[in-house]
């Protein structure tokens, strides 16, 4: 059997890494007091997801290395600090539901979802510590910097919700920070752990980035595109919500001063229909083609994606399934 039939067999599918991610969270030991500190936080982990940052990390060292368990306790850590922002996420959002399940601060409240949402935060750092020594120093400088990048991107976030001026670029950056940033740093430290250059390492993470910008206006244009049976969910929330997305950011900086003034105060009447609001701004993203410039945009990054994977000093082999999950979710419809 040829050196390259070999590599193939040792790569695990996203199932088989799915599924060690998913063991390790069941076997996860926590103390059991004080309870009302470590039960949200058993509560939170425990409600599954798709578990896709973990199965980044050890993907990437999978490619680099047929020992992904080296990778495993820094890929939890990933996911745990995952968890930890959606857990405040919620208590800023004043959110009900997460995964179909009462979050935190609805179930216990919310100086009990902030202090186990700290905690969380620490057990992260505690799990990413535990990469191999040889790449320690590295794997928690990419998690601290990430950590930092995360939080920014959040107050981008909000501050954009009082803000009629955001741009393009303003845009960008902050999903970047808020959305792109995470699962980006969780290749690269797999791929670090996995023995990777320094040069393979950051095509991967760049990878992450310019997948992490595709898929969020891959969000924003589906919200408004999509149909609710597709989407699982009623589509044109982020138009009721009046988010500064990519379509709306987009549509304001096509329009004059007076349309956009007309616009905003359209979209600021809390008295509107909800179908009635979505129509209405949806006509005006079909007028000025929003859709097609947002998927350009789209296809822009997914296009970097792939110019990262070809630049890889590795086996073709070893890339086949990461290729395949780019070219699944740049075709995604929910």
């Amino acid at each position: 059997m040829n050196k390259q039939l070999e590599k193939v067999i040792y790569m695990k599918t996203f199932e088989d890494l799915r599924h060690l991610v998913e063991t390790e969270f069941q076997n996860l030991s926590l103390p059991k007091s004080p309870s009302n500190f470590y039960s949200p936080v058993k509560y939170v982990l425990s409600q599954g997801g798709k578990r896709m940052r973990p199965v980044f990390t050890l993907l990437a060292c999978n490619i680099f290395s047929d020992d992904v368990e080296k990778a495993l306790k820094p890929a939890l850590g990933m996911e745990i600090f995952h968890n930890f922002t959606l857990l405040h996420d919620d208590i800023m959002d004043h959110s009900d539901m997460r995964r179909g399940k009462p979050t935190v601060n609805v179930k216990w409240c919310d100086n009990i979802a902030i202090l186990a949402g700290d905690g969380m935060a620490f057990i992260a750092s505690k799990y990413v510590a535990q990469a191999p020594e040889a790449v320690r120093s590295q794997v928690c400088d990419i998690f601290y910097q990430t950590a930092i990048e995360v939080c920014e991107g959040q107050q981008y976030d909000m501050d954009f919700e009082n803000s009629n001026s955001v741009k393009e670029d303003d845009y960008i950056e902050m999903i970047r920070l808020k959305t792109a940033v995470l699962p980006a740093a969780c290749l690269k430290i797999g791929a670090l752990i996995g023995g990777a250059s320094l040069d393979d390492a950051n095509h991967l993470y760049n990878l992450g980035i310019n997948v992490g910008l595709a898929f969020q206006l891959q969000d924003d244009l589906l919200d408004v595109y999509s149909s609710p049976e597709v989407l699982g969910k009623p589509i044109g929330g982020d138009i009721v919500e009046n988010k500064k997305t990519f379509m709306l950011i987009k549509t304001l900086e096509m329009l004059d001063s007076i349309q956009q003034k007309d616009l905003l105060k359209y979209m600021a009447n809390k008295d509107l229909v909800r179908h009635e609001k979505i129509a209405y701004v949806t006509d005006i993203y079909s007028r000025l083609k929003i859709a097609e410039i947002c998927q350009k945009k789209i296809d822009f990054y997914f296009d970097e994606a792939k110019k990262e994977l070809s630049a890889l000093n590795v086996d073709s082999s070893r890339l086949e399934i990461i290729k395949s999950f780019v070219e699944k979710i740049s075709t995604r419809k929910k």
